[in-house]
């Protein structure tokens, strides 16, 4: 089992107040997992994560090639999603999904966590597929996030959650897909910094849309932001920063 999470920057909290618009861009990983999401859809997020900075394009696994060819040679990761969006999928199915991602080109991979057996009280199960995954990435040295869906889990599910991804070697652990009952909260962000110290990042996703929320988010622990809104975003930033 793994027990040292690989990380790509920083994964403690941020201090809002140190930010300009270049350092925030690089918080925010660019989202676009619709079903309906065209070639020429994920060829205008790489265009966008190229002019930005951001720190990833978030795509679903069948777009991870042309993303990896679109953002060649520049700072932008393409990351994907394995187990998405629901965790049922067996262990062994998300590290071959994580793996042939890796193959494609990605450097972030966001795994759904097992909720099921989160909630049914089998952490063997949760840690194991947890492992099965970052065990495929820490080779390629591939960041492991793990979605836990918090909106699906008690405040002592929370922490378990996060404490099992942490000890099985994740480098964030993420609030939500975006596609559940509900997204991130600051009440969230705040528990899962708690949990897991400064050692392991912490991304807030779902439901992301303007700086206002993005900020209140970076002040309670979140250094990683999936939003399919990070231009308007850094662009409300900017406009805040002018006044």
């Amino acid at each position: 089992m793994s027990q040292h999470s690989f990380d790509l920057g920083g994964t403690g909290p941020v201090p809002v107040e140190s930010l300009d618009a270049r350092a925030l861009a690089r918080l925010i990983d660019h989202t676009l997992l619709k079903p309906e999401a065209t070639a020429d859809a994920v060829r205008a997020l790489c265009d966008d994560g190229r002019a930005h900075g951001f720190a990833a394009v978030c795509v679903n696994p069948a777009w991870v090639s042309l993303c990896a060819k679109e953002l060649r040679g520049g700072p932008t990761l393409v990351a994907t999603v394995a187990g998405f969006p629901l965790g049922a999928s067996l262990p062994e199915i998300k590290a071959a999904e994580a793996s042939r991602a890796v193959a494609d080109g990605a450097r972030e991979v966001d795994m759904v966590l097992n909720v099921g057996a989160l909630k049914g009280g089998d952490d063997r199960l949760v840690e194991r597929d947890v492992s099965a995954v970052v065990d495929v990435c820490q080779g390629e040295r591939v960041a492991v996030k793990v979605i836990i869906e918090a909106a699906l889990l008690t405040d002592e599910e929370k922490v378990r959650a996060c404490t099992l991804a942490q000890r099985a070697g994740a480098s964030f652990v993420k609030t939500s897909t975006g596609f559940g009952p509900g997204g991130a909260t600051v009440e969230d962000v705040a528990l899962m910094r708690r949990t897991v110290g400064p050692g392991t990042g912490v991304k807030a996703a779902g439901g992301v849309r303007d700086w206002a929320a993005t900020r209140e988010l970076i002040a309670a622990g979140a250094n990683r932001i999936g939003t399919s809104s990070g231009v308007r975003i850094v662009e409300e930033f900017r406009a805040a920063a002018a006044r």
